[in-house]
């Protein structure tokens, strides 16, 4: 009689493990097809590509680092469409985006690592928002970054980035 209790307690573990696999079988995948947006490539000079196109530059030493310094500038640009305080539980759109900045702090191109594909409006407007933000700080010390953060769409058109999210209830 002693073994009932474990039994329990295994046979729960077992139905939560299947309920899980259930639950992530029915998300939609991770990783669909990339879409790559680049941007119309400018001719510099070398002494263009080494100087910033303003006077705000970035002393991030990875991307990571630089993650902060973009989506800062991006909330700067964006203050009115910035969602204030906890996101609900469900949002609208979700995506995830890598974004190259050159030397200068130009927007070389977007990579889509996850595209609301639900909702393409969503995805223009990403892109429009963040080439507006350009000129980016120019990471100074990496000469050209390549940065992802993931956007979390509310259906009102306000956004938050994950970098500077204030949390989800």
């Amino acid at each position: 009689m002693k073994h009932i209790p474990d039994l329990h307690r295994a046979l729960t573990g077992w139905a939560a493990a299947l309920l899980a696999a259930i639950v992530a079988g029915c998300s939609s995948p991770v990783a669909v097809s990339p879409t790559r947006t680049p941007a119309p490539v400018e001719p510099q000079t070398p002494a263009q590509a080494a100087e910033p196109s303003h006077g705000h530059a970035s002393n991030a030493t990875s991307p990571r680092a630089y993650r902060m310094d973009a989506a800062s500038h991006i909330y700067a640009a964006n203050q009115n469409r910035i969602y204030k305080g906890r996101l609900p539980p469900l949002l609208y759109a979700i995506g995830v985006l890598q974004v190259e900045v050159d030397g200068r702090g130009n927007v070389r191109d977007l990579h889509w690592m996850r595209a609301p594909r639900h909702a393409p409006e969503v995805v223009a407007e990403i892109e429009r928002t963040v080439r507006a933000a350009a000129p980016f700080p120019a990471p100074a010390r990496m000469g050209k970054v390549v940065y992802t953060d993931t956007w979390l769409w509310h259906k009102s058109g306000r956004f938050q980035l994950d970098t500077l999210t204030e949390g989800q209830d």
